[in-house]
């Protein structure tokens, strides 16, 4: 599949190239990146090249489709599909995203998330939609509760990175769902 861009009122989501290496570097010498994600601590230039070389291989195979979240022409985060499944009865995906220290509290990720949920939808033709996070990511949380995900528990040590293993928590969206958000245990 050909990498698709999508547009919001505010931003331009599009596959990442070489010409964002140094901006995905320098965003993920943040620490709080690591802390909640997957993504190697330190982070090199090399691995934002691997990470570029990545997804372009994953939007051919479409076992991932991955977006720079651009506003103003600044790369302000990174959202994607993940272990994209095809099934009959519908597909599934995994909603991932982080954004960069500078553009936290603006609504970017809420809005390309809404973005990517819709198109995943109805251009993959997703029955469902999971989220996870490690427990205690209160952000990803309150994103993923705004998009109308519905919290379905703690997996015990269920997620692996570079630093080991940690608890998750976990949350779907169907496409037949009401996007409302609802009550979570974890925030309320």
């Amino acid at each position: 599949m050909e990498p698709v861009i999508l547009t919001t009122d505010r931003l331009v989501l599009s596959a990442p190239t070489l010409t964002d290496v140094e901006a995905i570097e320098h965003a993920c010498q943040d620490p709080e990146i690591p802390k909640w994600t997957t993504v190697p601590s330190p982070y090199t230039r090399k691995d934002a090249e691997d990470f570029v070389d990545l997804v372009g291989r994953s939007w051919a195979t479409k076992t991932e489709t991955v977006w720079g979240i651009r506003h103003a022409d600044v790369l302000v985060g990174m959202i994607g599909l993940h272990d994209i499944a095809e099934h009959h009865a519908g597909g599934h995906a995994e909603l991932g995203f982080w954004v960069a220290e500078q553009a936290r509290g603006k609504g970017y990720i809420v809005e390309a998330a809404a973005a990517v949920v819709d198109w995943g939808f109805a251009e993959l033709g997703l029955a469902r939609i999971r989220w996870q996070a490690v427990a205690g990511n209160i952000p990803s949380a309150r994103t993923a509760r705004a998009l109308g995900f519905r919290y379905e528990g703690l997996q015990r040590q269920a997620l692996t990175s570079p630093r080991g293993r940690d608890d998750g928590w976990l949350a779907g969206l169907l496409a037949t769902d009401d996007r409302a958000p609802v009550t979570w245990p974890v925030l309320d």
